[in-house]
């Protein structure tokens, strides 16, 4: 991993952590940077695949759009690409980072070997309290109709972020993040089918790591995303 990378991964938990409050803030009227409302513009538009991967960024649209001038503009692409969200093109303009199929299943069987070891290795360093506010927010998404992507996404990094964030291992937790910004990139379809089956994948992680019971907690992780993986082989045939 280049030194450029591994700094975006270690930034990108507390970008994604503090994307809920920003929007927030923003709803209230409360201040926050005009960097910050385009950082938060931006980030969204990705999740929502309104920005798709591979083509180019339009700046001046882009900042009418949301409503700022190109300076803070700039300033959140730049955070995007130190993340890892962004490239720049041959052209020098900014482009969504387009994840291929291949990448993205190289990725998961990554994160299948890490995410295991990390949840084994937290069992021990997880608040009870912690665990059980993520099993609340994973059953109020689980009963959401309409199916809501944006609010599926935040709850599955909550999840996962409970055993990456407390594994006790930095370089370990920075790999994570930054495969996970990866996985996260690739376009896949019918992510609301996915639901029922994370739902339950992820109630077997969180019984494994509030019984603090380790060999548990990599099964059960290890089995969510294998579960990733073949839905994913599946779901592009």
């Amino acid at each position: 991993m280049s030194v450029r990378k591994y700094v975006g991964a270690q930034i990108v938990h507390k970008s994604l952590s503090t994307i809920n409050q920003l929007s927030t803030d923003l709803g209230r009227n409360m201040p926050v940077t005009l960097s910050d409302k385009a950082y938060t513009s931006l980030f969204a538009m990705i999740q929502e695949r309104r920005l798709p991967g591979g083509v180019p960024l339009v700046e001046q649209q882009l900042a009418s759009l949301i409503g700022v001038s190109r300076t803070p503009l700039r300033s959140a692409l730049q955070r995007l690409e130190m993340e890892g969200l962004l490239n720049k093109d041959a052209n020098k303009s900014y482009v969504v980072r387009k994840v291929e199929l291949k990448e993205y299943l190289q990725s998961l069987r990554v994160r299948e070997l890490l995410e295991a070891e990390a949840a084994a290795l937290a069992v021990d360093r997880i608040a009870p309290e912690s665990i059980e506010k993520v099993r609340a927010n994973l059953h109020v998404v689980q009963a959401k109709r309409p199916y809501d992507m944006i609010s599926h996404w935040r709850s599955d990094d909550e999840v996962h972020d409970l055993f990456i964030l407390n594994c006790g291992n930095q370089i370990m937790t920075g790999m994570l993040q930054s495969l996970r910004v990866t996985t996260n990139l690739f376009e896949i379809e019918k992510l609301s089918e996915r639901l029922e089956p994370d739902s339950k994948q992820h109630e077997r992680i969180l019984d494994a790591l509030e019984a603090r019971d380790g060999k548990a907690a990599r099964r059960a992780v290890a089995a969510h995303i294998r579960s990733l993986f073949q839905f994913a082989v599946r779901a592009v045939k």
